[in-house]
């Protein structure tokens, strides 16, 4: 895909900005190519992401997307608008772990097996310095997902497919584990990692022509 935001090398105005995005997570970034947007940059911010003490879900994610936009954009020295975001699965005010080794996601697996539980993504923009015009602007979106009761059978064959690696929650929605997904209400996109609709509006607010 070509760069959605070209410059006119004959021009003399300033080069319009690049979106950056401040995360490393290959599905982010496909599900920007699902609506035509191509970084021009990804930077991941690389921050600690160990929750406060007593820190509540919403404001968690709402605190990493704001934090990790913000890290990147303090970096860049070039005009760019920077899209940080943050995917929170939570168990009424317990935030679960992302899962990065088996045991933990077996935790995670166990816990949800039978229940209903949110899933919370901040998206935040930030635009560097070098582009004033640009604004500051975020969104939260929680979505409900139930699962159906797991047996250990499947638990373990979850595990071996191996999906949850990285995944908040211990489970990719997009993966093997919607096969035991009852219900969803709210934004699929934003379950996988970047609701879309919200990101399209934001963008939309920013001066020139980002999305249509």
């Amino acid at each position: 895909m070509s760069d959605p935001f070209p410059s006119d090398p004959h021009s003399s105005a300033p080069p319009l900005p690049g979106l950056v995005l401040a995360s490393a997570s290959p599905r982010r970034r496909d599900l920007l190519a699902q609506i035509g947007l191509q970084p021009r940059r990804i930077v991941a911010a690389g921050l600690d992401e160990t929750p406060l003490a007593g820190e509540l879900p919403r404001l968690y994610a709402q605190r990493l997307a704001r934090e990790k936009a913000a890290h990147v954009a303090a970096a860049l020295d070039e005009p760019a608008l920077v899209l940080g975001a943050d995917t929170v699965v939570a168990l009424g005010r317990r935030i679960l772990p992302k899962a990065e080794d088996r045991e933990t996601a077996r935790r995670c697996l166990t816990l949800l097996s039978g229940r209903r539980h949110t899933v919370l993504t901040a998206v935040a923009l930030r635009p560097s310095a070098a582009w004033p015009q640009g604004r500051a602007a975020e969104r939260l979106v929680a979505s409900t997902v139930s699962f159906a009761r797991l047996t250990e059978r499947q638990i373990a064959a979850l595990l071996d497919a191996g999906d949850w690696h990285g995944k908040a929650g211990g489970y990719a929605i997009q993966g093997h584990a919607a096969a035991f997904v009852r219900f969803l209400s709210g934004s699929p996109s934003s379950v996988i990692g970047l609701p879309l609709f919200e990101v399209a509006q934001l963008l939309r607010g920013q001066k020139g022509d980002w999305i249509r």
